[in-house]
Parts: C-alpha cells; structure tokens; sequence
C-alpha cells in the first residue's frame, strides 16, 4: 500500500519502521527542525532522521493546512495516510484525499487522555492501565471512530519513559493488523463515547513541582510521570532539586510536610508527606549529576531541612 506517514517524535520511529517493512512509504511528514542544546544547533526529529536514513523523501511544513502543501500530498497520491504523535490537526482537505482515509496511532484508550501528552498524564494520575488507540481520523482532537485498540497494565513502580517505550512498539504492532485488516474490508469503526471523554494538555516544567503536602502515592504518580522529562522537582534551600525516582512506605513519621525525617547514608533518604513517609531513592542537585539517594547523603547533610 502507498502511504505517507506523518509523526515526529521517538514514539513514532517504531510506527514508521513497520510501514518501511511491509508497504511503500512515498513521503515522510514531520515538524520543522529545531535549535536545542546549549549551542543551540538546528536538530532533526526522530522521525526525519530514520525517513533519511531510508532515503524517503521528507516534508516539513509550518501548517499542513497550507494549499502548496496539500497539493504536494495530492500528488504524492497515498492510499492511507499514517499519523503517530506529529503535533498537527489535519484539515478535511488533507483528511479526504487517501481512500482508505487518515489513521492515527494514539498512546491512550480512547475517549480518555485526548490530546498532547496521554502517556505523562495517565502516570501522574495514577492511572492502572493504558493501552493503543487506532483511530480514524476526523476534523478533531482525537475524536475519530476507533479502529482497534491494545489495553496493558501500568507498573506501580513504572515511568512514563518506559510506558512511552512499551506503547510505542506494541502502537507499530497494532497498525500493522490495522492496515492488513483495512485492505481486507475486516475493521468495525466504533464510535467514541464523547461522555467518557476527558483531555489532557502538553507537559510544563513547572508541572514537575512536588508539594509534599499532598499524600505519598500522589508524589510517587507525580515523580514516575515527570521521568524522563522534565523530571519531578522540589525546592531546597532556595534551589531546585530534581527528584527521578522514589519508593512508597508504609512508615509513618513526626515532622512538618516536606521534612527530611531520616537521611543516613545506610537508611536512605526519607520525606514526610500529607499522610506518610516515602523514600527518595534518586535524587539530582544543581550542577551535580544523578545519583543514588544514599550515595548523595555522603555528601550532603538534609536532616531536618525541609524540601518546599
């Protein structure tokens, strides 16, 4: 089958390397380059990167809505057009030019988490599953009939790095049978139920501020959805210190919210919260790398301070 594939970031890659297997991918669409790092050099997406890689020709428009660009696609002629995490809303004009229509690959079980960053949020709410949303898709956000979809269960201890990593190659694995069963005439869209449906928005840095005065599984949601990015933070001496990962306690302790009840280098490192204890297992101060709790605390000496 001719299809273009649009999608930008690393959950996309694995989408895209299953459509290089099996089909002919006449067109790669991604979002323009940006500057990043310290030097600010222009970077490729993900997804530019492996179409180059496979010599596919690559678009990178501002807006798809654009006519010239709509044109280029007329006359890429898909049959299907693929989308995984590309960062746009297709217009009716893109939407209808493949037969067999756009389809989206969505890291969340529709209706729930529409929108920008499904995985993150579902984390940070302390959600207990998630899964993979084929879509068809429609003028909206993440509002098109659903083709198929992948439930899995979400570790209690797991990120959303590594939920990221799971539902990016278990979304490639989908859209293949999706594309299979398309050419066969097999799928039963099923309409989404608009009632069920909630949204989520793009991820900020300052979302990653902890309150200790909220209760521990609240902060050990807050720590696993923030990591990888932009990775969870509390305030300490006027500095900010960011938090990747920490362990839930039953234990109970005195002290204010946000106090450092215990830290021994053999013991860990232990903060009150609105109802228990729980544990800084790695921890990350300004100017320093990350590192073990434990093995910060030979160096750093936080009883009694108070993360704010």
């Amino acid at each position: 089958m001719r299809v273009v594939f649009m999608g930008t970031p690393d959950f996309a890659v694995p989408t895209l390397e299953a459509l290089i297997e099996k089909h002919e991918v006449v067109g790669v669409v991604t979002q323009p380059d940006k500057r990043k790092g310290r030097g600010k050099a222009m970077a490729f997406s993900p997804v530019k990167e492996k179409a180059l890689e496979h010599e596919i020709p690559v678009y990178q428009p501002v807006k798809v809505r654009e006519e010239a660009f709509v044109q280029i696609l007329r006359e890429l002629d898909p049959e299907v057009i693929v989308v995984a995490a590309f960062g746009q809303i297709l217009p009716k004009a893109v939407l209808d030019i493949p037969p067999y229509g756009c389809v989206n690959v969505h890291a969340s079980l529709l209706p729930k988490y529409r929108g920008a960053a499904p995985i993150q949020w579902a984390v940070i709410d302390g959600e207990k599953e998630s899964g993979v949303t084929i879509m068809q898709m429609d003028e909206g956000l993440d509002t098109g009939d659903m083709l198929l979809r992948r439930e899995v269960e979400i570790g209690e201890n797991e990120t959303a790095g590594e939920l990221f990593d799971r539902l990016a190659a278990i979304g490639a694995e989908l859209l293949k049978e999706t594309i299979e069963c398309l050419e066969k005439g097999e799928l039963k869209p099923i309409k989404q139920d608009e009632a069920a449906a909630t949204k989520c928005g793009m991820i900020k840095k300052e979302d990653g501020r902890i309150d200790f005065n909220r209760p521990a599984q609240r902060i050990h949601d807050q720590v696993r959805g923030m990591n990888p990015w932009p990775v969870a933070f509390a305030m300490l001496d006027g500095q900010p210190v960011k938090i990747w990962a920490t362990r839930m306690t039953e234990q109970q302790g005195g002290g204010k919210t946000g106090e450092c009840v215990i830290a021994d280098p053999k013991k860990g490192l232990f903060v009150r919260t609105a109802d228990k204890l729980i544990e800084i297992k790695e921890i990350q101060f300004p100017g320093a790398k990350r590192m073990e709790a434990k093995a910060a605390l030979l160096g750093h000496q936080l009883l009694g301070k108070v993360f704010e």
